[in-house]
């Protein structure tokens, strides 16, 4: 009879554990390998490691209004701010709300941190008013008129123009020359420019709106209030209360009066028109550098109804002299721009002149991101130093060392030889946790702060437990008996399947604290949910091929008293084995 086949029993699949320790090794080496090749070759830190500036927005209630701090218009202004915060560069940039109208920014120390912090605090609406008057403020500035009518002391910005699709570009606005400086508006020239694209709606004659028409086409038409040529003449706008006050509670149909600096230390102060385009009206606007001049511009292209109202006051004030042919861009009732107009424009446009970089995407960026549908104010600003930063990180550090020594006092102790194991598992797991950690800063902006080094922390304990109860299931076959490579085998299954409910559990845990908390929380839920992951691929590929290799050792197949797997000292009793009957021998019959 042909023997019966050996079946496979549960060393199969196991005799060779050295490709799963040739996988794990290969990984281990990719992403150091990307690490430094990325030139990332530590972690992120959060704000709170790094140092960095948190900032307290809450938002306002507006007039006719009771109902406009909602849910939806709060997650709307914190997708706007977060926008224009990394608009600017600024990575690792966190915007939340807190509450029902608090919204939190926090910006880490580094590269334009400043610059956003202080476009952070500029967060309510923005809009586009007609000039009315512009007059430079400061001490000794002569007294305006008693209209809006423009005169000497109220020139525009000198040396702007409005170029067509063309590229015919007007003369530069002249500068009045009975102007004194102090009394002239002394700023960067800045134009608009631009031209229609096949697909833009045509000014027409019949589109335009005469100059008779128009509420600003002469002071006439709208005359400025008593009350409004008494503010613009009191309005000091080299005083910083009075400069950020003017104009900001205003509604969108009022008249008012504000500030503008486009030149360090010099400003200038307006009375505006109402407001006829909103910054919702802008789709895209962005810093670049022209083409045929080489200088830096910005460009701005507007939605469909945007672009309609666009080219009805671009050609209306077209039609007016200086400097009622402008238009204020205004932000948080602080003028940040004001060109002027030659030509009618439409949905495409560009406003040139005396930009650097930095202010061309200044500019862009406020136009893209500036339409908040809230007013908000600045409630509190803490910063918090590298200094005191450090000094927690070097805190968190302290306590997961101690953490992991105290762990290791207890694996050596108790398990002794298995001790090595359990030690070169969770050095493979501090490995792959850094260099993902490393990794995934640059690619999606995770950060490490502090709950997220308490989840490390608290890693340690669930990697070094996964050890533990595999190893107690193979000192419970060797008590029963069996030798140490059947103990191995046999305790895997048994193990995995604890092993494998003990981390869901964990990673459920984690994934429901991601989901359900904002902020500083989730860093510790990303944490602990990246390492429970790294402990199940950890025990599957390395401590389990690692413990079968060891077993085949004579230190720990001999099970030495130092080697953990001691039969006397777990109490082993010999197998049990079935007796066997002997039948005593018959005597034959007698015959």
């Amino acid at each position: 009879m042909a023997a019966p086949k050996k079946g496979r029993g549960p060393s199969s699949g196991q005799g060779r554990p050295g490709r799963s320790l040739a996988l794990i090794l290969i990984v281990m080496v990719a992403l150091a390998g990307g690490m430094f090749l990325s030139g990332h070759t530590t972690p992120r830190l959060g704000i709170d490691l790094a140092g960095g500036t948190s900032i307290t927005l809450e938002a306002q209630n507006q007039p006719g209004k009771p109902d406009a701090i909602n849910k939806t218009n709060m997650n709307t202004a914190v997708g706007i701010i977060e926008r224009r915060v990394n608009g600017l560069g600024v990575s690792e940039a966190e915007v939340q709300t807190q509450g029902d109208r608090n919204i939190i920014v926090n910006i880490p120390k580094g590269t334009n941190s400043k610059q956003a912090q202080e476009q952070v605090g500029t967060t309510a609406q923005l809009y586009f008013r007609p000039v009315l008057t512009v007059q430079a403020s400061g001490p000794g500035t002569p007294e305006p008129s008693d209209s809006a009518t423009p005169s000497a002391s109220a020139t525009p910005k000198p040396g702007e123009s409005a170029q067509g699709e063309d590229g015919a570009t007007g003369e530069d606005r002249p500068q009045g020359e009975e102007a004194t400086p102090s009394a002239s508006a002394t700023t960067q020239g800045r134009a608009v420019t631009g031209g229609l694209k096949k697909d833009d709606p045509t000014p027409s004659a019949s589109d335009e709106p005469k100059a008779s028409e128009s509420p600003e086409a002469s002071p006439s038409a709208d005359p400025a209030t008593a009350k409004l040529q008494e503010e613009f003449a009191k309005l000091d706008c080299t005083d910083p209360k009075q400069r950020t006050e003017a104009g900001k509670d205003a509604k969108p149909t009022d008249s008012i009066v504000a500030c503008g600096s486009n030149v360090p230390g010099s400003y200038e102060k307006y009375i505006l028109g109402p407001a006829e385009v909103s910054g919702k009206d802008v789709d895209n606007a962005k810093g670049a550098i022209d083409q045929q001049s080489g200088e830096w511009i910005v460009s701005m292209e507007f939605t469909s109804g945007g672009a309609k109202k666009f080219q009805t006051i671009t050609s209306r004030l077209s039609q007016q002299q200086p400097p009622m042919n402008q238009f204020a861009i205004v932000l948080d009732g602080e003028v940040v721009s004001a060109p002027s107009v030659r030509t009618a424009l439409s949905k495409n446009a560009q406003i040139s002149g005396s930009f650097d970089q930095q202010s061309a995407e200044d500019l862009g960026n406020i136009l893209s991101y500036g339409a908040l549908p809230l007013t908000f104010k600045e409630v509190s600003v803490t910063t918090v130093t590298a200094a005191l930063g450090g000094e927690q990180l070097q805190a968190g550090l302290i306590a997961g060392a101690i953490g992991l020594a105290l762990v290791i006092i207890y694996l050596v102790v108790y398990y002794r030889g298995l001790a090595f194991i359990a030690l070169l598992s969770l050095l493979v797991s501090g490995i792959l946790t850094y260099t993902i950690m490393s990794l995934l800063g640059p690619a999606i902006g995770f950060a490490l702060n502090l709950p997220a080094v308490c989840g490390a922390i608290v890693a340690i304990g669930i990697t070094a437990d996964s050890f533990i109860v595999y190893f107690e299931r193979v000192r419970d076959e060797i008590r029963e008996g069996r030798t140490l490579r059947p103990a191995i085998e046999r305790a895997w299954p048994r193990a995995r399947r604890t092993i494998l409910v003990s981390d869901f559990v964990s990673f459920l845990a984690a994934a429901v604290l991601f989901i359900v908390t904002v902020g500083k929380v989730q860093g510790f839920a990303f944490t602990l949910g990246l390492t429970t992951l790294l402990d199940v691929v950890v025990v599957f590929l390395f401590t389990k091929p690692l413990m079968t290799l060891m077993g085949r050792t004579k230190f720990f197949s001999k099970g030495g008293p130092w080697s953990g797997l001691d039969p006397k000292r777990l109490g082993a009793q010999p197998p049990l084995r079935r007796s066997r009957r002997v039948n005593a021998p018959t005597e034959p019959k007698e015959a």
